[in-house]
């Protein structure tokens, strides 16, 4: 397990992308793996590199770092510690779920406290992920999740594989049917799921969990901690850094699959 953090370095003044550099070289564990001046080269290189940290500046023309919080999918989401010299945007960052705020130039305590806040955000994820893996086994083992295969056993009731075809969607007070097979992919929000079906997203309250539940995993498999994808939809996979892949679907949009699913590549041999 790679212990160091990657970094990727996002400002558009070039001077502050060297000035912090140069202090993060003064961390044995940290691995500057790249540096963007804009927005949009953020985005492309996040999903290239796959950084755990992000060190973003807020204030960049064109695509500031808000917007590129907005824009980066779920499942290639970095930690994310903004550095800006205003003090004014410290609460939005917090509501993005930022690790941590700094003003420039960074002070080395301030660094300090940054860094550690990541590793140990980075620790909990690893810990997170290995017990997913886990979860993830008996499902397949038994096409269903640990939970409501316990409570159909204490219910005496028949453990059954039968997937719905279509699945509900509530938005207020309409209902929403589509049938499951058009379903190209799933991303995660906290306890919303954005579902992907030809080129709209419906956005459902639903856990991941309880979701795949609804989904025949002969035709969709989790292929990151916040992302079920359709197999049928896949016409690429790539090999990609640290031992994790990247999908191509039919619509051309590129999914992550981390190196914790990677087994699930032989659904696509």
């Amino acid at each position: 397990m790679d212990k160091n953090l990657r970094v990727l370095i996002v400002d558009d003044e070039n001077l502050a992308r060297r000035g912090l550099k140069l202090r993060l070289k003064e961390f044995g564990d940290i691995e500057v793996v790249g540096e963007c001046s804009t927005g949009r080269e953020a985005i492309d290189a996040t999903i290239d590199l796959n950084p755990d940290l992000l060190f973003l500046d807020i204030q960049m023309p064109g695509m500031n770092g808000f917007e590129v919080i907005k824009h980066l999918q779920g499942d290639a989401m970095p930690m994310v510690v903004f550095v800006t010299a205003y003090d004014q945007y410290a609460v939005d960052a917090f509501k993005v779920h930022a690790i941590d705020y700094i003003l420039k130039p960074a002070d080395e305590n301030s660094l300090a406290l940054a860094l550690e806040r990541a590793r140990v955000h980075k620790q909990q994820q690893i810990s997170v992920d290995d017990k997913s893996r886990l979860m993830s086994m008996i499902g397949h083992l038994t096409q269903q999740a640990p939970e409501q295969l316990q409570r159909l056993l204490d219910e005496g009731k028949p453990l059954s594989t039968k997937y719905p075809d279509k699945i509900s969607i509530k938005d207020g007070q309409n209902i929403t049917r589509i049938l499951s097979r058009d379903i190209a992919w799933v991303d995660a929000a906290g306890d919303y799921m954005c579902i992907h079906e030809g080129g709209i997203i419906h956005v459902m309250r639903i856990t991941m969990k309880e979701l795949e539940q609804q989904l025949n995993p002969d035709i969709f498999q989790r292929i990151h901690r916040s992302t079920i994808v359709n197999l049928e939809r896949v016409e690429k996979v790539s090999a990609h850094i640290n031992g994790e892949y990247q999908l191509t679907l039919d619509s051309g949009d590129r999914l992550k699959m981390s190196r914790s699913y990677k087994d699930k590549v032989k659904h696509f041999l």
